[in-house]
């Protein structure tokens, strides 16, 4: 990573899970905007290609920290590489994840613990480290990416839809006590998007997947960022998926499990 201080006073955003699908998206949008970008990820080879295409295409800054987030100590050793490296960031975006598909006894509980560490305790961590400079300065934003997942328990993602939860709950809640503070958080709740995720979670033929049409990475990006920038808290990319987040406040709850099983079945 460049140690050079930054001289100039030009806003920044730190994008997590910036290698690929909706986090690459998401840089893609604040490089065309003229952000200069601290990008991390776990893949060292796709992020130095990343940042050579954003810096040739747009002339900005771009630092690359590989770090894997389902580390405990990963989000303290970011912090102390960006503050040694004298970067302020204006924008952080907790978009790093991953789900685990299969009935829970059955799953493997190191990764489960893996995602936990990742999807809630990581970004918690970041949020708490860089939320306090942001504050003192008056300004700044979080975007944190969560799921249509978070508005419902999900058997067969048992774990990760209660990864989403944490993530929505958490977000709406600091974004109530960030009220004029010049700081704002938004949380996005995307429904199926066509990315890597899938296959990581080994859960392709579920019915969540092949009996809908998916949202592409792009599309579900550029809605994040005009929720963002418009100081949204709660954003949800797509009518279908509004319809059915709101849906699920007026069914019964027992209904609503059982529905959520029906769609992640294979």
């Amino acid at each position: 990573m460049n140690t050079t201080p930054h001289v100039n006073r030009e806003k920044t955003a730190l994008i997590t899970g910036a290698s690929g699908g909706i986090g690459y998206e998401l840089a893609k949008l604040f490089a065309n905007d003229g952000y200069n970008l601290v990008l991390i990820a776990r893949n060292e080879e796709k992020l130095i290609q990343v940042a050579q295409e954003f810096t040739r295409k747009s002339g900005i800054k771009v630092e690359i920290i590989v770090k894997d987030l389902s580390i405990p100590t990963a989000p303290a050793e970011i912090f102390t590489k960006v503050q040694q490296a004298g970067i302020k960031v204006d924008v952080l975006v907790n978009n790093a994840g991953f789900g685990a598909y299969g009935f829970f006894y059955e799953t493997d509980i190191v990764t489960e613990l893996q995602m936990l560490q990742l999807n809630v305790v990581s970004l918690t961590h970041l949020t708490k480290l860089f939320l306090k400079d942001m504050v003192k300065q008056g300004s700044g934003k979080i975007l944190n990416v969560s799921s249509g997942a978070a508005f419902q328990p999900g058997p067969l993602m048992a774990v990760y839809f209660a990864t989403k939860a944490y993530v929505l709950s958490f977000s709406e809640a600091i974004a109530n006590e960030l009220e004029g503070t010049g700081v704002t958080v938004t949380v996005v709740c995307p429904g199926t998007t066509a990315s890597g995720f899938q296959e990581r979670a080994a859960m392709e033929e579920s019915k969540l997947v092949t009996s809908q049409k998916v949202m592409d990475a792009e599309t579900v990006a550029k809605i994040s960022y005009r929720g963002l920038m418009a100081n949204k808290t709660v954003v949800v990319p797509g009518v279908r998926n509004k319809l059915l987040a709101e849906a699920v406040r007026f069914t019964p709850r027992k209904m609503v499990v059982k529905i959520a099983r029906e769609m992640n079945s294979k």
